[in-house]
C-alpha cells in the first residue's frame, strides 16, 4: 500500500491540515496517510529537520514524507523532492530541512518540483499554501506511482541543498562539548547532539558522577553534578540523572519533572552542553 506522511507546524485547529489530506485522497483514495506531527513550533525549521531525522528510519523503502515548516513560501526558495540512502522520499521547500538528513543518514538525489505538472488544477493565483497545492499534490502522485521520481522534475546538486548551521559534538579539555538539539517535548528532557560513542571516548562509565553545564550565547544557564544512568530508575524522584536517549545521544532529565521547564532551557546552536568527569 501506498504510504504518505505529513509534517507541518500548522497545527490542527483549523482546516489546513485537513485540506492537505483531501487533495491527497483524491489523488487516490486507497492511499494510507500518516501524520508525522503537526505541532513543530511556527516557523521553525530546525526542529521539523529534527523531526523527520528522528522518524523517517522507522519507516519502509518508498514511504513519501511531506514536510512543510515554510517561512520563505511565495518567495525564489526551490521546493524539491529528496531520495535518501534509505530509499524514501521526502518533498519539502529548500530552505534547511533536510539539515539532519543529509547528515545523519543521506541524500541520494534531489530534484525541483516542476510546478507546470506538480500543482493542484485550478489552484488559482495563491502563492502561500503550497502544502496544499504543491507539496500533497506531489506526494501523493508519487506515493501512488502516478508519476515516477524522475517526473518530479530536473535534477540538482546534492551538495547545494540549504543547510542550517550544526555544530558537532566534540571532546575538549577533557570535557565533552555539544548542542542541545531539541527537547523531549512532553517530558521536558533535553537531547543533545552528543553521541553516546564520545562518552566511551571519554571512559565515562554507567554510574560516574559527572558535572553538566548549561550555557546560553556563553552565559551560565545551569551547573550541577548528576549521574549517567541506564534509565530513570537510577535517580530518586525529581533528581537529575543523564542518559542514552532513543537516538542513542546523551539525554538530560529531570525523574519525573521538566528539566526545561524548571531551567528555562532551550534549542539550538546557541545552546551549549559541557559534560565532564567530577
Amino acid at each position: 500500500m501506498s504510504k504518505l506522511v505529513l509534517q507541518t507546524d500548522f497545527g490542527i485547529s483549523d482546516g489546513a491540515v485537513s485540506a492537505m489530506y483531501g487533495v491527497a485522497i483524491s489523488v487516490n483514495p486507497a492511499l494510507r496517510i500518516f501524520d508525522l506531527t503537526h505541532d513543530i513550533p511556527e516557523y521553525n525549521i530546525w526542529e521539523a529537520s529534527y523531526r523527520l531525522y528522528q522518524t523517517v528510519t522507522y519507516w519502509p523503502e518508498e514511504t513519501v514524507f511531506v514536510s512543510v515548516v515554510d517561512p520563505g513560501v511565495g518567495t525564489d526558495r526551490l521546493s524539491i523532492v529528496v531520495k535518501t540512502a534509505d530509499n524514501q522520499y521526502i518533498v519539502t521547500p529548500d530552505n534547511g530541512t533536510l539539515t539532519h538528513i543529509k547528515h545523519h543518514i543521506g541524500i541520494k538525489e534531489a530534484r525541483i518540483i516542476d510546478e507546470k505538472i506538480n500543482r493542484l488544477p485550478r489552484s488559482g493565483e495563491s502563492y502561500t499554501f503550497h502544502g496544499r497545492d504543491v507539496y500533497a499534490y506531489t506526494g501523493a502522485r508519487l506515493a501512488s506511482n502516478i508519476i515516477t521520481y524522475e517526473q518530479v522534475g530536473p535534477i540538482i546538486n546534492v551538495e547545494d541543498i540549504v543547510e542550517l548551521p550544526k555544530p558537532d559534538a566534540r571532546i575538549e579539555n577533557e570535557a565533552i562539548i555539544g548542542n542541545i538539539d531539541i527537547l523531549d517535548i512532553r517530558f521536558g528532557n533535553l537531547w543533545t547532539n552528543i553521541n553516546r560513542r564520545l562518552f566511551k571516548e571519554a571512559t565515562i562509565k554507567y554510574g560516574d558522577s559527572l558535572e553538566v553545564t548549561i550555557t546560553n550565547n556563553q552565559q551560565q544557564v545551569y551547573k550541577n553534578i548528576m549521574t549517567f544512568g541506564r534509565s530513570f530508575a537510577d535517580s530518586r524522584l525529581g533528581e537529575p540523572l543523564i542518559y542514552v536517549n532513543s537516538l542513542d545521544k546523551l539525554g538530560v532529565a529531570l525523574n519525573q519533572g521538566s528539566f526545561a521547564k524548571a531551567y528555562h532551557i532551550k534549542t539550538g546552536a546557541d545552546w551549549k552542553i559541557s559534560i565532564r568527569k567530577t
